[in-house]
């Protein structure tokens, strides 16, 4: 201890602790604004989907399946045709009541009465991948369905750009959509949800998911 506060009596070695420091601020500070930037203009160029099951059990987690399905047929002619985020939203809104009884209706032919929650808002979501398109944690816009009590596991997709694609398991998002993303997107945002490969762009990806998890940044509305 008494080596250290030697230390700093040198006043070179206390010059530099202090310009360290003051860096290590700066460099800190630097970071937050380009991850908040990054972050929210990501966050602006979708609009998610987001289903909660009743609970955990296998009936549940099924039906929830169902439930997707049904909303994701019916999401997928209506806003088949959307050019802009804005337009996806305006549309859902439009229709946010027959959403609702598209999932009351499957709920009840699978012979369960959950009452359904829609919601459009502004949620908080973890870093989620879509084939070869990654999504940093932060908050988005987004629909969300509340099936009975809410309390299973959920199950997200992006309902603008489209990549709630049919075969999950196929890990490719279709061109037009990853087109429609980069068109919202600045060349390095759209690597930083694109681009496995180089180093440095998951770095930064890696920087936005740490920083959005915890709570650092936000795209909070």
């Amino acid at each position: 201890m008494k080596k250290i506060l030697n230390l700093f009596k040198n006043p070179k070695i206390k010059m530099i602790i202090i310009l360290s420091f003051l860096l290590f601020i700066y460099t800190s500070i630097c970071a937050i604004s380009y991850a908040q930037n990054v972050s929210t203009d990501i966050a602006n160029s979708v609009f998610r989907l987001h289903v909660i099951a009743n609970s955990d059990t296998p009936q549940d987690q099924d039906l929830k399946y169902k439930v997707r399905d049904n909303l994701l047929k019916y999401m997928n002619e209506i806003c088949a045709n959307c050019v802009t985020k804005q337009e996806a939203i305006d549309l859902v809104n439009k229709n946010k009541n027959k959403f609702g009884q598209i999932a009351e209706d499957t709920i009840k032919e699978e012979g369960y009465s959950y009452n359904v929650n829609i919601k459009i808002g502004n949620f908080q979501f973890p870093t989620k991948n879509y084939g070869d398109i990654s999504l940093p944690a932060g908050y988005y816009d987004a629909l969300r369905v509340e099936i009975g009590e809410a309390k299973g596991q959920n199950w997200w997709c992006v309902m603008f750009p489209p990549l709630c694609f049919v075969d999950i398991t196929s890990g490719v998002v279709p061109e037009e959509s990853k087109e429609q993303m980069e068109n919202n997107l600045s060349e390095e945002e759209f690597a930083l949800v694109s681009d496995k490969s180089d180093l440095q762009i998951q770095f930064k990806f890696k920087l936005l998911e740490f920083l959005g998890n915890s709570g650092l940044i936000t795209a909070k509305k």
